[in-house]
């Protein structure tokens, strides 16, 4: 089924969105109480938004550190050519490796911006050079996070 529009959301289905979004845990009656319906409804409007795409899954955000995973960085990666099989041959690479947790093409200063995390500076390093020596690619800047100000997931539900 294609994911809905916008513009075919009612209140509702942004109020059920907005409270799943912020904890995904809570029980359909506790959802279907915050968002003043009766249980069976909300349970098939969140069935629906699921079906639609909209909601596209559950999960626990889970602190990196506190598993041994010391570094987040992000590499800036830059290919030889555009090519598509290139491009796609690229991104099913580095899609593999657990170490990426996110894959992004990118339009302009390069071509894919990469979300890593790494053990320690070695394993940090290790993984640099493991992408600079992947074929056709030409240039790899990487970027360490220090801290992290705001890290929010989702989108603005309005």
């Amino acid at each position: 089924m294609k994911p809905e529009t916008d513009a075919d959301l009612d209140e509702t289905d942004r109020r059920i969105l907005a409270e799943l979004q912020a904890d995904g845990r809570m029980t359909n009656v506790e959802l279907a109480r915050r968002v003043d319906l009766s249980a069976p409804p909300c349970l098939r409007r969140v069935r629906r938004l699921e079906e639609a795409g909209v909601i596209r899954g559950y999960h626990a955000e889970l602190d990196p550190v506190a598993l041994g995973w010391e570094i987040t960085f992000y590499a800036l990666v830059g290919l030889e050519t555009q090519k598509l099989s290139v491009l796609e041959a690229f991104e099913t690479m580095v899609s593999g490796w657990e170490e990426v947790r996110e894959v992004h093409m990118i339009r302009g200063g390069g071509d894919f911006l990469l979300r890593l995390v790494a053990r320690d500076t070695a394993h940090e390093n290790a993984l640099t050079a493991r992408l600079t020596g992947a074929a056709h690619v030409n240039k790899v800047q990487t970027l360490q996070t220090i801290r992290t100000a705001k890290g929010l997931v989702g989108v603005p539900i309005e």
